[in-house]
């Protein structure tokens, strides 16, 4: 293959990679994805000139691609921004990514803080896995996404930050959609999209995605054309997932009929307002507050108490430090 770009200026150069419009070389793919997570950013007002922005950040390739130009997004409007990851305590996979993640923000001068479950919980996710799968049904992913998702936004709110990057990219967005339909979690999907989330809540960091648009084989080669140092391997526990099997799923599907996932993406981005007024709607309570707060620990919370503080009690673990309630 031939980059399509080359050829126009009339240019004779071998393509890096083959996409939907067109097969890019190196030079032109690097800038072509730069110009779609910018515009991305800029269309979805992900990032202002206003914010602190934390970048949740594992070692991994999405997470890697999604530091980068959020880095450089940052930089060039000065923005203040740092990274955050959290060590859920997975022998032989976490000490790596975590070294990969390390050179790469000292080679950037990046700013990392890294918050673990041993020290918030008292246990790895080792540790915890046994008990909530033997004693309770519950797999290690459900555990992990619920603890992580605690860690990610108190310490990124503790630590200052208005705005939290994540490294989901594509492929991760279009099988959450997919999987809240087939589980009948219609409401969870009214808080997808490049903006994650109902409303603004002062005790909740909104999510943020700019790869939303990117396709996990082109933040692979993202990576592997610049040469980052990062592991390709996969969690261990993903075997025990849901999300494996629908994954699964949707790159059959887009083998055999390419832009699936690209087409599930923009069908829901078609009803995403109508799911955010309906939800938002039902969400509003007696006291015209859209928003709960856990009675144990305070936190932003759908119910009368929050799933970490619900896990924290079936497992018997440390109570991460009390933060004060709202």
């Amino acid at each position: 293959m031939k980059c399509y770009k080359c050829e126009l200026k009339g240019e004779d150069k071998k393509a890096a990679i083959k996409l939907q419009n067109g097969a890019y070389c190196k030079e032109h793919f690097l800038n072509y994805l730069e110009e779609k997570i910018f515009k991305t950013i800029r269309k979805y007002n992900l990032i202002l000139e206003s914010d602190t922005v934390c970048v949740a950040a594992s070692g991994g390739k999405d997470s890697l691609t999604a530091l980068y130009f959020t880095f450089l997004f940052c930089k060039e409007r000065n923005i203040p921004m740092f990274a955050l990851m959290i060590d859920e305590g997975i022998l032989g996979y976490r000490e790596k990514t975590e070294k990969d993640l390390r050179d790469f923000c000292k080679k950037f001068e990046i700013t990392l803080h890294i918050a673990s479950f041993k020290k918030e919980f008292g246990m790895t996710l080792d540790e915890m896995g046994p008990i909530t799968l033997e004693k309770f049904g519950r797999k290690p992913c459900t555990t992990c996404g619920i603890f992580r998702r605690l860690l990610l936004n108190t310490k990124a709110r503790e630590l200052g930050a208005t705005k939290l990057v994540t490294g989901h990219n594509q492929d991760d967005e279009s099988q959450a959609f997919i999987m809240n339909v087939m589980q009948g979690h219609q409401k969870q999907n009214a808080g997808l999209g490049p903006l994650a989330g109902l409303n603004d809540n002062e005790m909740y960091v909104r999510r943020v995605k700019p790869l939303y648009f990117v396709s996990e084989k082109e933040s692979r080669l993202f990576c592997l054309l610049k040469g980052f140092n990062v592991e390709f391997g996969e969690c261990p526990y993903v075997t025990y997932s849901y999300r494996a099997d629908i994954r699964d799923m949707l790159n059959l599907l887009e083998e055999k009929y390419p832009s699936t996932k690209s087409s599930i993406i923009n069908s829901f981005l078609d009803i995403s307002l109508e799911l955010k007024q309906k939800y938002n709607n039902q969400n509003t309570n007696s006291n015209n507050s859209k928003f709960k707060y856990c009675s144990v620990c305070g936190e932003p919370c759908s119910g009368e108490i929050c799933n970490a503080c619900k896990l924290i009690g079936e497992i018997g673990c440390k109570r991460p430090k009390a933060k004060q309630k709202k």
